[in-house]
């Protein structure tokens, strides 16, 4: 049996998707970090994977890019026996896919906005871009309030893919564009999230990563102190 490989780094939002999921699957992988700022194994991960983007799942000779599509491969051929985060039921398993969608596009994109700002040199810095990626944020917020009213987890009422993606989402986003006291339903959800088990180990396994995350003033005191710099 081959042995599974994820490359990945432990500040990255999309990667975090993929660890809670590999852990609410009950799978064994190895994890291996990748620092695409390093020539040697960014040739390599390349020469896997051209488009560059991180994660990559490595399942012998055999590669699968995409969260997504990654937590579908690792449920189809490697979950332990019941696991599932996608339902069987055709119509249960679509709304899954669409609130993953929405938080990969409406949630995670324009966080990254943020950051990618962050990054720039401050004459570089584009706060027409902010502007728009706040409000972006913003109404994903209140759609997400709405949808969440009465609910434990985003689709359905077990913990899916949907989650995986919402988790590392909403733990960036909120540190550039916190909730509100009218995000009661948001705040309740994300405070399930961060207490799943799969999303703490992920969380824990990053920590020592925190200092180098360019939104870290807006980290909780929970998860990161501003001492450690």
């Amino acid at each position: 049996m081959s042995e599974l490989v994820l490359h990945y780094h432990p500040l990255s939002s999309y990667c975090w998707k993929a660890t809670i999921a590999i852990d609410a699957l009950g799978i064994d992988v190895r994890k291996q970090l990748l620092d695409l700022a390093d020539s040697t194994q960014r040739s390599a991960y390349y020469a896997l994977w051209p488009i560059g983007k991180m994660p990559l799942l490595v399942d012998g000779g055999h590669t699968v890019p995409e969260t997504s599509i990654i937590i579908e491969y690792l449920q189809r051929h490697h979950a332990q026996q019941g696991a599932r985060l996608i339902p069987d039921d055709f119509d249960s398993a679509l709304d899954v896919r669409l609130w993953d969608r929405f938080f990969d596009q409406y949630v995670m994109t324009p966080m990254q906005v943020h950051t990618a700002n962050l990054l720039k040199p401050e004459d570089k810095r584009d706060p027409d871009a902010i502007a728009r990626a706040r409000d972006l944020l913003e109404r994903s917020y209140a759609i997400l309030e709405r949808h969440l009213a009465g609910r434990t987890w985003m689709a359905g009422d077990a913990f899916s893919m949907a989650d995986c993606s919402a988790a590392p989402a909403l733990f960036y986003a909120v540190t550039y564009v916190p909730l509100s006291p009218e995000h009661a339903h948001l705040s309740a959800y994300l405070e399930r999230l961060m207490d799943h088990p799969a999303v703490a180990a992920t969380i824990d396994q990053s920590r020592d990563w925190f200092k180098f995350y360019p939104g870290r003033a807006g980290l909780s005191r929970r998860y990161f102190d501003p001492a450690e710099v």
